[in-house]
């Protein structure tokens, strides 16, 4: 019984899928089952296709995940023996922080040691010994480092990434890894390893260690892989520091899906970790020959197999579109009766309706049942209207109707009433003969509707040029009619054109015709002118004055497309007369006050004149009197009298400078200035000065850097401005009664660095009274002065000449607790160029000297 029982299951499990397919397809309409009739065609093809892509893509996954599992583990392996010539390096730097720490290596031991590991170990490229004060002790660097990363004995890190890295290996108190920025095209990048030395617990400083990343790569990847992969190593943002990676794909490669694409495995080197990166790209290898062969044979029986397929399914799809193509057109008939938006009526020969469109239906709210067959007068007829519209019917059908058509009142079924234009047509049927009268009709309620609107803004657009307070006219290039005129035109020039072309003419513009062209044809003159970027530019501005008016006019001008499509120019005339009248005005007014400044101008020059000069003017006196004196006692000889009368004879070439310097600075002009050399210029000023500073019993004292760059001055404006300073210090001091041994003036030059600008600052301080708030506030002030015998011009002429070199001047009192000890006159200079040296802090101050 279960034998007999079996057989028969297993056919009636099968043919159920069978019965529900064929019910399913009885189900389906005749258009459906030839759809999907034409489309197993297409389907086989596409289930074939998908069939051998899937079979070559699982192929081809396969190798690739062999191949880059064998790429994973080379990387690994070269990556262990990177890491571990790291370690051992890092093992050996430590050996000597060690020994440094205990303070068992000297200086020359460590170079000596230093020395050794870089001889032995090519990816060491450089040694050093950094104390805990960031200062270089001793440094050994291979010759094959270039000069840039060189690192002196005595040097001090400055600020950046080894100055960070030095703090972080401060803190941490263990070794750190980092790699200093390297801009591109600079010099090879190093990678740097930072040991800290303790000295019984206290941090002394790191030994630092710098690695060529190429040596590194080169020595400690193993060989058989470098022969096998383009193995690179990278930093943290993927930047490639040594080694040299498989060229780019071709971007149009990667549309391609057969392309094969670079193998390639990444992993971090322990124990620098993210911030070097080894990877490792396999070359990549072509198909063999017999690969491609059979790729290409398997892909040209397919390619026929689908071409088959495809004319089969072709084949079958004209078919369906040849009979779905007659049902189109039924429907598109009708859809096009349905949709369209003029209603359409069919009459015939006696005037009876005998067609309705939809739309006809839809504009009077009857329906087509309820039109057809009917006889005038029809129910959408307006009562009032029916003798009119009566003759208009007869006049339809004796064949008198007007071509354009003609507007009528038509009354929808809810009784209201609408607008509607009707044009009729003779009925033609097939043979020839007439059959009736088609009439379409259309509704134009809205059309008036916005005729009207127009007509109403027209007018207020009239109303509002001819209001306007400016003259509008346009006329048309090439003729002599004006096509529009305002009011204030009419006033001004009248109705005619002349005022048009006139106005156009003054103003520069592009002339208007003075006639219509006289040919037999009527050619049109501006035939090929390009109008569209005339009527797109902006518009032309011009001044004019018309005698005949006495007016000053602004005139714009513009191009247009006038409403019959002819090129027009419109021209805006607005009186500007009052606003002439008044920049004439301000014009004299400006002339009144430029003659006051120069008058102002000379004032400041006279003044200045006078102030400067009476330093070498008293220089010259003192040199003469002196000499009176002594060759009165019988005390000079001819050497001394030569170098006095060269004193002398220099002080008056001096006083003849400081009145060209001052006349062309008044006048604002640049100074003279060249690149001047700070030690000269100071002894200079200091020379002229002592005099002064003798005379008032004060003691000079001068503090000047060593090797200062040079600046770009004006010597003989800035040895005015230090004499000046000193001058004003030994006043003071002289007005505030100090005792002997207070009695001191510091002029001080050093560099200094303001706004990340390197400068020289110049300072003069003495140890009088020191200045008042309120006098601070108006201190280089014009004409003010503490002084009773002062002009108030020296100060202000000293900031002037400084700000000219394009620094900055300022003054403030010394404090002693809350007691003022002096004041401190202070102004920089920016440098010529940027110092090739440091420049040494180191003072040359002279021994100070006691003025008599």
């Amino acid at each position: 019984m279960d034998t007999s029982s079996e057989p028969i299951a297993a056919p009636s499990a099968i043919a159920a899928p069978a019965r529900w397919w064929r019910k399913w397809w009885r189900s389906l309409s005749p258009t459906r089952q030839d759809r999907f009739a034409a489309l197993a065609p297409l389907a086989a093809v596409m289930m074939f296709l998908a069939a051998i892509v899937a079979a070559f893509w699982y192929l081809r996954a396969e190798e690739a995940e062999r191949e880059q599992e064998a790429l994973r583990r080379d990387v690994e392996y070269a990556q262990q023996r990177v890491r571990l010539r790291l370690l051992e390096r890092q093992e050996q730097l430590m050996r000597i922080a060690r020994d440094l720490s205990n303070q068992e290596l000297e200086r020359a031991e460590f170079v000596n040691r230093a020395e050794a590991l870089i001889s032995q170990y090519p990816e060491l490229q450089a040694i050093t010994w950094i104390d805990e004060r960031r200062k270089i002790r001793a440094s050994h660097a291979a010759p094959t480092l270039s000069s840039p990363q060189l690192r002196v004995a005595g040097e001090v890190l400055k600020p950046g990434d080894t100055a960070d890295t030095y703090g972080l290996a401060r803190d941490l108190q263990q070794p750190v890894y980092a790699q200093p920025a390297v801009a591109k095209g600079d010099v090879s990048p190093l990678l740097q390893l930072q040991v800290p030395l303790n000295n019984q617990g206290k941090f002394a400083g790191v030994v630092l260690g710098e690695y060529s990343i190429d040596s590194l790569l080169r020595y400690g990847t193993p060989t058989e892989v470098l022969a096998r992969y383009a193995v690179t190593l990278l930093d943290g943002r993927s930047q490639v520091l040594a080694g040299t990676p498989l060229p780019a794909r071709n971007p149009a490669s990667h549309l391609l899906p057969w392309t094969p694409k670079a193998n390639e495995y990444e992993v971090p080197v322990s124990p620098v970790g993210n911030g070097l990166v080894l990877r490792a790209q396999a070359y990549r290898t072509s198909l063999g020959v017999v690969g491609s062969g059979l790729f290409w044979l398997v892909g040209t029986l397919s390619a026929m197999t689908a071409w088959m397929l495809i004319a089969t399914w072709r084949h079958t799809r004209r078919r369906l579109q040849a009979q779905q193509a007659l049902v189109a057109e039924t429907n598109f008939r009708r859809a096009m009766e349905n949709s369209i938006l003029t209603g359409m009526r069919a009459l015939d020969m006696e005037g009876r309706i005998t067609y309705v469109n939809a739309a006809l239906c839809q504009m009077t709210g009857w329906s087509e049942a309820e039109l057809v067959g009917l006889l005038p007068p029809y129910p959408y007829w307006p009562k009032e209207d029916h003798e009119a519209l009566h003759a208009k019917l007869r006049d339809e059908i004796s064949g008198r109707s007007v071509s354009g058509g003609f507007q009528v009142r038509v009354q929808r079924k809810n009784g209201s009433l609408f607008d509607a234009r009707l044009y009729v047509s003779p009925l033609i049927d097939a043979h020839g003969q007439q059959t009736g009268w088609m009439t379409s009709m259309t509704d134009i309620t809205e059309p008036n509707r916005v005729r009207q609107q127009l007509t109403a803004a027209h007018e207020r657009f009239t109303i509002v040029l001819e209001s306007l307070d400016a003259s509008v006219s346009v006329a048309p290039l090439g003729s002599q009619e004006l096509l529009f005129a305002n009011k204030l035109y009419r006033q001004w020039f009248g109705s005619q054109t002349i005022g048009h072309l006139q106005l156009v003419a003054q103003a520069g513009v592009l002339p208007v015709a003075s006639s219509a062209s006289s040919g037999v044809d009527d050619e049109d003159g501006l035939m090929g002118l390009p109008t569209d970027p005339l009527t797109s530019a902006r518009s032309e501005n011009a001044e004019i004055y018309l005698p005949d008016l006495g007016k000053w006019l602004e005139v714009r001008s513009r191009y247009l497309n006038w409403v019959d499509g002819r090129l027009a120019q419109m021209v805006i005339a607005t009186d500007i007369t009052p606003r002439r009248l008044a920049e004439e005005q301000a014009d004299r007014q400006a002339e009144r006050a430029q003659s006051v400044s120069r008058l102002i101008t000379m004032g400041e020059m006279a003044s200045s004149v006078a102030h400067e000069l009476n330093q070498p003017l008293t220089a010259i006196n003192n040199y003469c009197s002196g000499m009176v004196s002594r060759i009165q006692s019988g005390q000079l000889t001819e050497e001394a009298l030569l170098t006095a009368l060269q004193k002398t004879a220099h002080q008056a070439q001096r006083a003849g400078q400081i009145i060209q310097r001052i006349r062309a600075f008044v006048k604002k002009s640049e100074p003279n200035r060249t690149l001047a050399d700070v030690h000269h210029m100071v002894s200079e000023a200091v020379e002229l000065a002592d005099i002064e500073l003798r005379r008032h019993n004060v003691r000079l004292t001068h503090y000047i850097a060593a090797r200062l760059p040079p600046v770009m001055a004006d010597t003989i404006l800035i040895e005015q401005v230090l004499v000046n300073l000193m001058k004003n210090g030994a006043e003071s001091i002289q007005h505030a009664e100090r005792p002997a041994s207070g009695r001191s003036v510091e002029l001080r030059v050093v560099p200094k660095q303001v706004d990340e600008r390197e400068v020289v600052e110049f300072s003069v301080q003495d140890t009088g009274k020191g200045l008042a708030p309120e006098v601070l506030e108006r201190l280089f002030e014009a004409f003010f002065s503490t002084k009773q015998e002062g002009m108030g011009m020296g100060l202000n002429l000293c900031r002037s000449i400084v700000e000219s070199h394009q620094g900055r001047m300022q003054a403030q009192n010394i404090y002693n607790g809350s007691e003022v000890t002096g004041c401190r006159f202070s102004f920089w200079l920016p440098l010529a160029k940027p110092a090739d040296d440091t420049t040494n802090s180191v003072a040359n101050e002279q021994t100070p000297r006691t003025i008599a």
